[in-house]
């Protein structure tokens, strides 16, 4: 039965089930060969790149666009993996336009850059669609076996780099499937048919890395029994806890966590079984708010608004990102934070907000408040590394595991990289060169 966005309360299938595939369907298409042609052919093939240096896991830039203007495409995905064995998950969430687009030379007032990651984006969907041989081949064994805990991109990029240079891999993660945020934190529209697991089919294809899935660390397995058991760990654990609110939050339905809500409508088995609410409120001003607040549009919320404690330029969601969501109907109310969660009957009604300014470097409060109504409020404000599975054994700092510049931690068998390492930006390409550059430092420990 189909519920109208109208409807109060919180249901599925509030739209017709057509347009579900239309509103999920992959939010920007790739690019076809005659239009990558003409982009490869805007680059001007810099020498010393600044788009290449503008890229956490330095990927030749200007070479692997060079070789799609040659139509080889099996060469470009070649220089692109390299770098990146996740590039084609990178090329499509990756913000590029404060990245390597944004150092384009092109990126004038005059002129707009080359569309890297779209060009990436074309070099790895057509070499996955069509594999052939193996770009690379396994070293001869080490007889040495390292476990990486945690199977998002900083664990699947040590893997990979671990098992190509010849060591034994255990992959642990405490999720039936592998990929953390890649599988359980974007936007459905962001990776569609599947992409996230066809990529990581493609990453253990070298050989070497033993999953072992649902495994959880502190709970199944011990930090201290695997420094014993293993020649090396590296922790790619992620940020698993979620930040409170910071009000009084009442016992009642339509109160979520937003990352909650986003797995469950990437691992959903159709998008008309997930239940969205009528007028939905997102409390956050980051990537996270905006890939709900869309999402629950795109499920047939009639009103959904992303309410940010500061301004606009403050928010960590990329100005690309919140023109995504004004686009798609959101409405982004700024210089408010919650004040108080309304509820009746066990349910959700409404938030109070309390209005805000900036006086100096503080946050002030200017006394006045206003009240959206609202039957689902999901919570954006930020993630946390939970620390407690570890035990005792390694430093943090604000936090954060603390690591040197290779990723090794204060165990000396034990390294650390992506969200759960000190000093990050959260990003998915740094998670990715945060596990490179560790498999290289465990391998020249291991072979010292």
């Amino acid at each position: 039965m189909q519920i109208d966005s109208s409807t109060p309360g919180v249901h599925p299938a509030r739209l017709p089930l057509n347009q579900y595939d239309h509103n999920f369907c992959d939010s920007h298409a790739s690019l076809n060969l005659a239009q990558a042609k003409i982009e490869a052919d805007r680059c001007y093939y810099c020498f010393d790149a600044p788009c290449q240096t503008a890229c956490p896991t330095g990927i030749d830039v200007p070479g692997f666009i060079h070789r799609i203007a040659d139509d080889n495409i099996r060469g470009s995905a070649d220089l692109i993996l390299s770098a990146n064995p996740l590039g084609g998950m990178c090329a499509r969430v990756c913000p590029t336009e404060v990245l390597c687009e944004q150092a384009c030379v092109r990126n004038t007032s005059e002129d707009k850059p080359v569309e890297i990651g779209l060009l990436q984006r074309y070099a790895t969907d057509k070499f996955f669609e069509k594999r052939g041989a193996p770009l690379f081949t396994r070293a001869a064994s080490t007889g040495r076996k390292v476990a990486v805990v945690g199977a998002g991109p900083a664990g699947l990029a040590c893997a990979h780099g671990l098992a190509r240079l010849g060591h034994d891999v255990v992959l642990m993660d405490a999720n039936p499937k592998l990929g953390g945020l890649n599988e359980y934190g974007l936007a459905t529209y962001k990776t569609t048919n599947g992409f996230a697991q066809k990529e990581i089919d493609w990453l253990l294809s070298i050989g070497g890395i033993e999953v072992r899935s649902n495994t959880r660390l502190g709970a199944d397995v011990q930090l201290d029994a695997l420094t014993r058991e293993f020649d090396a760990v590296f922790l790619g654990l992620g940020l698993a806890g979620v930040n409170a609110i910071g009000i009084e939050e009442p016992q009642a339905a339509g109160v979520r966590n937003a990352v909650e809500f986003i797995a469950e409508l990437r691992q959903a088995r159709a998008y008309s079984t997930v239940p969205v609410g009528r007028k939905v409120v997102v409390v956050g001003g980051g990537m996270t708010a905006v890939d709900a607040a869309v999402q629950s549009k795109k499920l047939g919320a009639e009103s959904v608004t992303i309410v940010y404690r500061r301004g606009a330029a403050d928010m960590s969601a990329s100005g690309y990102e919140q023109d995504w969501a004004q686009k798609n109907g959101v409405h982004i109310r700024h210089w408010a934070t919650p004040k108080a969660l309304l509820a009746e009957s066990g349910r959700i009604t409404g938030v109070q907000f309390g209005c805000t300014r900036v006086a100096g470097s503080k946050l002030l409060e200017t006394g006045e408040h206003f009240t959206l109504e609202a039957d689902v409020v999901l919570k954006a404000i930020g993630q946390s590394f939970v620390a407690q599975p570890l035990g005792s054994t390694l430093e943090l700092r604000q936090g954060r595991i603390v690591t040197d510049d290779e990723g090794r931690t204060s165990n000396t068998k034990v390294w650390a990289g992506g969200d759960c390492r000190l000093g990050g930006r959260d990003l998915t390409v740094e998670a990715v060169e945060h596990g490179k550059v560790a498999a290289q430092s465990i391998h020249a420990a291991l072979s010292a």
